[in-house]
């Protein structure tokens, strides 16, 4: 979940703020104050962007690692043995496969 946090910091970078305990914000050094409907509205549109690359973060844990990657092409290009890299092939699409993008 997005919070205010980052929210703010996306509208204004140079946002000094504090959050206190009730909730509230206290806008601090002159920060000009960000409106909650301002604030909310990039949360959501923060969130979106996130949930967007849901399948980009599960490709990355699911991909075979760079290990298997390397031995597998040295195998088939020096080695001149291509059935570690037919393997690699099949797993890397079934990734792609199993997570595709939606757009």
């Amino acid at each position: 979940m997005i919070d205010r946090v980052n929210a703010i910091m996306k509208i204004n970078p140079d946002a000094k703020f504090a959050q206190k305990a009730d909730g509230s914000i206290e806008w601090l050094e002159g920060t000009a104050e960000i409106s909650k409907a301002d604030i909310e509205a990039k949360m959501t549109e923060l969130q979106a962007e996130y949930d967007a690359l849901a399948y980009a973060r599960a490709r990355k844990q699911e991909y075979p690692n760079v290990d298997d990657f390397m031995e597998a092409y040295t195998e088939k290009e020096i080695g001149g043995n291509s059935s570690k890299w037919d393997e690699y092939v099949i797993k890397y699409n079934k990734v792609r496969s199993d997570n595709p993008k939606l757009w």
